[in-house]
């Protein structure tokens, strides 16, 4: 709630306003002005204007010709104006004057618009030409590109962030960051930050935060051509609308430009990365005439208005439009504040109408019309300040500049002072209630009051009143001028802040005492007087303290510095002291300017900060002065909510979370203590997610036309304004008593004093009672006083401890404020002994009703008890099985009539069911069934019968047997009810078409003799049964037959058989029989009356029972064995069908009765028919019957000998069970298995053998199956090594010269079988592998050398044998070594290396270990290398001589042989070497891993 100052712009008299623009940041207004002087050379000119109207001095921007448009710079204080000869003004703080740019333009410009953060400029003219410009730091234009077009350009707007960043990051370190990167804008903008953001003159900075910026932006032309300027400035043509565009505005959050045109055409365009446009939407907009204003006031909600008096609002996101009324005349124009979400229009009365939504969604309901503004003048043209609570208005002719103050309010112990208007305020005096309205001249900005005086001031002048001792007149008691922001009163003395000076003075300014600051203490921003003791706090975050109980004022408490003892970087903004002083609140914002959650209390006497988090709903841990907590007063916050020894566990967490949700994700917006209990703090406490107040303001500057989403605080859910009372006491801390949502009705809380609440009245209220609101520009009467006629801006509301205790005296107040801090913190003994002599029964009330806000039931119950209220007493102990702790609550708050509480009790603890017997009991049946439907669903057809009951008792037929139908009772119930009124209950059947009710018509009219009648309405419930026993009865069994046949109505047929049977139409009566599917009925007339050939078709049908006595029958006729073997089989008699069938020879029914037998069945009679079977050759059905009777062996060998093939499946059927024993399980698993063998299933006989624990012969299976990967996965698993050495040696036989694994596995088997004589013989053939097709001497040295080893760990039974085996390795293994030898020294030594290679070829037993070939070949590769080609001719004839069979280019190279023949002149085959040889002149691949094992 505010009022509005009026001030003037002093301009020009003989001038014409044409445009006026707020700066983006600071309280500064343009204005530019055509002037109409002959006199004057200057014929057109631009006046900058503080907030009160007041011209800037030494501001000089004149022309010649008149201002055409003009555009603030969105940070710096820069403005630049178009005019009409196309210069362009570029007016800059610094230099107090403006710099010209008239090189672009030669045409009257008519866009300016700026880029986010300022860095470019877009200018455009009548003739189509558009500059695009760069501001460097002095605020100076240079050109970047000129565009020259055909059209007009009537309109600029700047595309948001890209990627939907949010530009203003929320910590001036990212600011600071920028300006050291060389950042000149943000240079500027952290050069001139003002952390406190009181700085409010021409040169002072707010807190501002640095921003992205996007450089592309949309241009908008007088025929409709919509083009786009990138970021590297290329132009190009997006859109054609057609027409001249009226407005064209970006919705960022979803990417869209809108565009309005001249034509009331709305259309929607996407916007792609590149800048291109995609039509989304093109609609017709309604109103009278044209359009004349489009602004934004939401996200993607535009108003419009169109000579009309209604504001039109579409909503882009939903598609739908509404209207907000209320202005009572055309209005002409519209600016909307998102701050303050207003939108105020213009009218052509002279009136300004506002609408102010209130938060939620921006539907029709949520916006509220505020009263209007009566300025005697039709207003063109009015704005909102953007960062500024500031409204100014331009009528051509005259500029006004409506300033928006917080009323001002003041409280003291007897009285409260309210400000209705600029110079009026209302005196209402408490107890006794008396109104006194007080008028002055003073421009009032503050009120402070005590018991007999009221002071008003200004930044200039200070007004005191006396109060007379019958309080209905005020006398002027003093003025003086003064300029102090800061005004209290104390007794006879006033306290202003000077600077950094408080000053004691009287009534008439004299000054009684000065109290200085220290110059790093700050200037002071907030001041209070309570009790005999005032702190005042400063923008540097200093709280000090006087007591000024005497004639000097003495400093009681030392200096603190609170900003020192915070974690963060929050700022002080306001301080309450106690009315002892010792406990201080203090209030914080942040930054940012956003509101702080956190209450935090000095406590003076310990030097120690405590306080509350309303954001958290918890309580803060002591603050020492490095701002870390205190961990030695740990003992402030231990137990502060319960008492372990009065309250569970359980109990306290339920009691603390509630409150604690109650009052999460708040502020602390008003602070007061009690005049007289120094522990009683009482707090205002505001929802997060409103931003706008009288305190505090988010300045975002945004660029125009531009829209920016909410923020995520802003998008919480809907909270209203709790009043919470704390206590703050040095042995407990601060805790948290009592809450409750403030009235809507409530603009704010003025005060507190036990037992009352005192509230400031909405601003709807005060509408009512003064109408219009109206704004004084000359002060009245001064000290004009008036009584009559009056209303009330207070209101009183007593705690809900003291309902009933008003009139109490001091004494009794006091008991209860001490009973409720004791209840507070768990102490039940002090409370009792704080109430002991109180013997009030409403007392006693009130402390009950207080056990439901603290959950304390065994006070509730000692309360109860005083008050003499057995039936609450009962009702508590009744609810004692509830398990959860708010149920047993709520019904002590039902008790005391608290039903509201009740609710929300229930509601809290999810006990629907005991809320919906609560609307219930009290009447209030929709919410009750309301409540049935969301949550309570397995009580909804109770709730709607219930319902039903009170409505019919009430007399309301309808809402009765509307609530029988949904609770499904109204087939009883309502014929009950009508049973007294025939027509209206055969009405409601008829109307209902419910076949029941029908059908119980029906049957009345029938017990009435109505047949006829009867008959429709059974027809009409569709009642067969019924309709078919009437035609029986009548004797019409051809009527009935023909309904029975057609409908196949089980219960009518049965009826209409049993009928017939009585008729002796039998055959007529087993057909029905039949449909009615009574089959026993059936078969019974079918045995009496011999109707064989009908008897087995509903005898199949018929019950086991029924079956045996018709098979009996058949057998006793001696005919259809057939039919009597099919009913035994069927009615499970299969012994019985057997042996007929047997008897009789029914092969036929064998077959069929063999095909379905089980294990079911006796194993002799399976047997029996397996043998049938053997004999007819049916060779698998006996096998499968000798399963079945578990025979297993005898199935097998039919198996065997029938060549059967044995399955999958049939071995799991010739398998025994888990139970069987396990010899005999062992037996005919190796039977399996040994048949599986000889059929070939060699996996399965694996399988088998397995089972039967016999690994060798599954080893022995699957070997012959091949499986290679199955046999190396068996041996692994199986770990025997027999098993083990089937495997290598299986291995052995496959090609494991190319296959590295085959030879890892055939080593890694032989090793864990213990086979080392077999490995060693594989290691040996290993090695002759590397001679016979590597000539790999190396590796067959290291093989041998492996096979050496083997052979000595053997323990072979001939021992003689082993160690023959033993020197043979040896000996190869040295005739090895000596080639290698040789070989190795053939670098160092060659003759050595062929004289050695002489002396093996002369070892008689050298083919045992190395081919002699080799040698051979490697000396006469030797000889033919040094060019002695005779001893290598002569070295090639012993090789053939000694190896007359062996191919010579096995052992030497074709080249070498070639060149050979060809230097010792011979042409003889004989040295050809083998043409078929492959491979001889190839390097052959090493296919063995060098790391095989040797």
């Amino acid at each position: 709630m505010s009022v509005f100052f009026d001030h003037r712009a002093g301009t020009n008299t003989n001038s014409v306003h044409t445009d006026i623009q707020w700066h983006p940041t600071f309280a500064l207004l343009a204005v530019a002005t055509k002037i109409d002087d002959a006199d004057n050379e200057a014929q057109g000119a631009v006046s900058l204007f503080f907030d009160e109207g007041e011209p800037v001095e030494e501001i000089n921007i004149e022309k010649n010709c008149a201002p055409t448009t003009m555009s603030w710079h969105p940070t710096r204080k820069i403005l630049s104006v178009g005019w009409e000869n196309g210069d362009i003004t570029l007016w800059n703080e610094h230099e107090h004057e403006g710099s010209c740019a008239s090189d672009g333009h030669k045409a009257p410009v008519n866009i300016l618009s700026w880029s986010s953060n300022g860095t470019r400029l877009i200018s455009g003219d009548e003739r189509g030409v558009m500059i695009a410009w760069r501001c460097d730091s002095k605020g100076q234009l240079h050109q970047l590109q000129n565009y020259q077009k055909r059209s007009s350009y009537t309109h600029c707007t700047f595309r948001p962030v890209p990627g939907g960043q949010d530009p203003f990051y929320n910590n001036y370190t990212a600011l600071a960051r920028a300006a050291v990167e060389g950042d000149e804008t943000a240079l500027d903008m952290f050069g001139t930050w003002n952390k406190s953001g009181m700085g409010n003159s021409l040169l002072s900075q707010p807190g501002q935060m640095y921003a992205a910026e996007s450089l592309s932006c949309y241009i908008g032309s007088e025929d409709g051509v919509i083009f786009h300027i990138d970021e590297k400035l290329v132009l190009r043509e997006c859109s054609n609308v057609e027409t001249m565009i009226k407005a064209m505005l970006i919705y960022e959050a979803k990417n869209i430009l809108v565009v309005v045109t001249t034509t009331m055409m709305l259309i929607q365009f996407s916007c792609a990365a590149d800048g291109s446009l995609t039509e989304l939407m093109k609609v017709k907009l309604s109103g009278k005439s044209s359009i004349t204003c489009v602004v934004w006031t939401g996200p993607g909600l535009m108003a419009t208005v169109a000579g009309e008096d209604v504001v039109r609002l579409w909503d882009l996101d939903k598609d739908n439009n509404f209207s907000l009324g209320g202005a009572l005349d055309q209005i002409n124009c519209l600016s909307y504040s998102a701050s303050k979400r207003i939108l105020a229009g213009g009218l052509v009365n002279g009136k300004i109408a506002m609408w102010q939504h209130r938060p939620g969604t921006f539907a029709q309901e949520h916006w509220i019309v505020l009263p209007t503004i009566d300025l005697s003048d039709s207003f063109i043209q009015i704005q909102w300040s953007p960062a500024h609570s500031l409204l100014a208005a331009n009528n051509i002719s005259d500029v006004v500049i409506l300033n928006e103050q917080p009323i001002s309010t003041s409280i003291s112990v007897q009285s409260a002072v309210v400000q209705i208007s600029p110079y009026h305020v209302q005196l209402e005096t408490l107890d006794p209630p008396n109104i006194l309205s007080i008028r002055t001249d003073v421009h009032i900005r503050g009120v402070c009051n005590s018991e007999d005086h009221v002071v008003l001031w200004n930044s200039k002048k200070i007004v005191v009143y006396e109060i007379n001792e019958e309080k209905n007149f005020a006398r002027l008691a003093g003025t003086f001028d003064i300029d102090s922001p800061l005004t209290a009163i104390y007794q006879q003395t006033i306290f202003t802040a000077e600077t950094t000076t408080i000053t004691a003075r009287n009534f008439q300014g004299t000054i009684k005492q000065t109290m200085n600051l220290a110059e790093q203490e700050g200037i002071p921003i907030s001041i209070d007087i309570c009790g005999h003791y005032l702190v005042v706090a400063t923008d540097n975050g200093f709280v000090k303290g006087w007591d000024i109980s005497r004639r000097e004022s003495r400093q009681y408490i030392s200096p603190k510095n609170i900003s020192e003892s915070l974690p963060d970087t929050s700022l002080v903004t306001d301080v309450k002291v106690n009315c002892n002083g010792t406990k201080i609140a203090i209030q914080l914002k942040k930054v940012n300017e956003e509101p702080d959650s956190r209450l935090l209390i000095w406590y003076v006497e310990q030097d120690i900060l405590l306080g509350y988090d309303f954001s958290a709903g918890q309580t803060i841990q002591p603050i020492s002065d490095n701002g870390s907590a205190d961990m030695d007063y740990e003992d402030l916050i231990t137990g502060c909510f319960v008492n372990p020894d009065e309250k569970t566990g359980v109990e306290a967490a339920a009691v603390e979370q509630s409150n604690s949700e109650d009052v999460s994700r708040r502020y602390p917006k008003e602070v007061l203590w009690d005049p007289l209990d120094p522990r009683l703090l009482v707090v205002q406490a505001s929802p997060l997610s409103v931003e706008i107040n009288e305190k505090t303001h988010i300045k975002k500057p945004t660029p125009s036309g531009v829209f920016r989403t909410k923020s995520s605080a802003e998008k919480t859910p809907e909270l209203d304004d709790r009043i919470v009372s704390l206590f703050a006491t040095s042995d407990n801390g601060v805790l948290l008593h009592d809450s409750f949502p403030m009235e809507p009705g409530f603009y704010k809380l003025l005060g507190v004093s036990v037992p009352s609440f005192y509230f400031i009245l909405q601003p709807e209220d005060i509408q009512k009672a003064d109408g219009t609101v109206s704004t004084v520009s000359n002060g009245e009467t001064t000290g004009e006083t008036r009584t009559e006629g009056l209303k009330e801006r207070v209101s009183a509301v007593t705690m809900r401890n003291f309902v009933g205790l008003e009139k109490s005296n001091l004494e009794v107040r006091q008991a209860m404020l001490d009973f409720a801090y004791h209840l507070t913190i768990g102490n039940l003994d002090e409370a009792f002994k704080a109430i002991k002599l109180i013997k009030s029964e409403t007392v006693w009330e009130n402390m009950a009703k207080m056990c439901v806000k603290t959950r304390r039931l065994d006070v509730a119950a000692l309360c109860l008890g005083h008050m003499g209220h057995a039936r609450g007493a009962q009702a508590l102990r009744d609810c004692a099985h509830e398990t959860e702790l708010n149920a047993r609550v709520a019904m002590l708050a039902i008790q005391l009539g608290m039903l509201e509480e009740a609710e929300q009790l229930y509601t809290s603890c999810g006990r629907y069911d005991l809320l919906n017997k609560l609307y219930q009991a009290n009447n209030q049946w929709s919410k009750a069934i309301a409540v049935a439907e969301r949550h309570d669903r397995i009580h909804l057809r109770s709730t709607y019968y219930n319902f039903a009951r009170h409505c019919e008792l009430s007399g309301d037929i309808g809402a009765a047997i509307n609530g029988y139908e949904k609770s499904e009772t109204h087939r009883f119930e309502v014929p009950r009810m009508l049973f007294e009124n025939v027509q209206e209950l055969e009405a409601y059947v008829i109307k209902s078409k419910d076949k029941k009710l029908l059908g119980w018509w029906a049957q009345y009219l029938e017990s009435n003799g109505e047949m006829d009648s009867a008959l429709q309405f059974y027809q009409a419930a569709e009642d067969i049964m019924s309709f078919v026993r009437i035609w029986c009865y009548c004797g019409r069994f051809d009527e009935a037959i023909s309904i029975a046949s057609n409908t196949n109505d089980r219960a009518a047929c049965y009826h209409l058989a049993r009928q017939l049977e009585n008729q002796e139409r039998f055959a007529e009566a087993v057909q029905f029989y039949g449909k009615a599917q009574a089959y026993t009925n059936a078969t019974r007339i079918c045995r009496a009356n011999q109707l064989d050939s009908e008897l087995i078709s509903y005898a199949m049908y018929s019950t086991e029972d029924d079956m045996t006595i018709c098979a009996h029958y058949y057998e006793e006729t001696g005919s259809n064995w057939d039919k009597a073997i099919m009913l035994y089989h069927k009615a499970g008699q299969v012994g019985k069908a057997l042996e007929l069938a047997f008897e009789h020879q029914q092969f036929t029914a064998l077959q069929h009765i063999t095909s379905n037998l089980d294990d079911s069945v006796e194993p002799e009679t399976l047997h029996t028919c397996a043998q049938f079977f053997l004999e007819h050759q049916q060779y698998s059905k006996a096998v499968d019957l000798l399963l079945l009777a578990k025979k297993y062996l005898e199935a097998l060998d039919i198996c065997i000998d029938k060549h059967i093939s044995i399955t999958e499946d049939l071995a799991e059927q010739i398998s025994p069970d888990k139970d069987a024993e396990p010899e005999y399980k062992k037996v005919l698993f190796e039977r399996i298995g040994e048949c599986c063998m000889l059929q070939g299933a060699y996996h399965l006989a694996t399988k088998k053998f397995t089972q039967a624990g016999n690994r060798v012969k599954a080893m022995r299976a699957l070997l012959k199956s091949g499986d290679t990967e199955k046999i190396i996965f068996f041996a692994g698993v199986s770990r025997q090594k027999e098993i083990y050495v089937m495997a290598a040696n299986y291995l052995q036989r496959l090609d494991w010269r190319k296959d590295p694994e085959i030879m890892k596995n055939i080593i890694t088997f032989y090793t864990k079988g213990k086979a080392l004589e077999s490995l060693s013989g594989f290691y040996d053939a290993c090695a002759q592998v590397e001679i016979d097709e590597y000539q790999n001497y190396e590796k067959a040295l290291g093989a041998l050398s492996e096979a050496l080893k083997c052979m000595n760990k053997a323990k072979m039974q001939d021992v003689s044998t082993q160690e023959a085996k033993i020197n043979f390795l040896k000996r190869r293994i040295s005739l090895l070594k000596k080639f290698v030898q040789a070989r190795r020294s053939y670098e160092e030594d060659t003759e050595e290396a062929m004289r050695q290679c002489m002396v093996l070829l002369e070892e008689t037993d050298l083919d045992t270990g190395v081919r002699s070939g080799d040698i051979y070949g490697f000396m006469i590769e030797h000889y033919a290398s040094t060019a002695d080609f005779q001893k290598a001719y002569h070295l090639v004839q012993e090789l053939k001589q000694r190896l007359p069979n062996a191919s010579l280019a096995y052992y030497v190279n074709n080249t070498v042989l070639e060149q050979i023949k060809r230097n010792v002149g011979l042409d003889e085959p004989a040295l050809d070497g083998a043409a078929d040889t492959p491979g001889i002149d190839e390097e052959i691949e090493e296919d063995i891993p060098e790391d095989f094992g040797f």
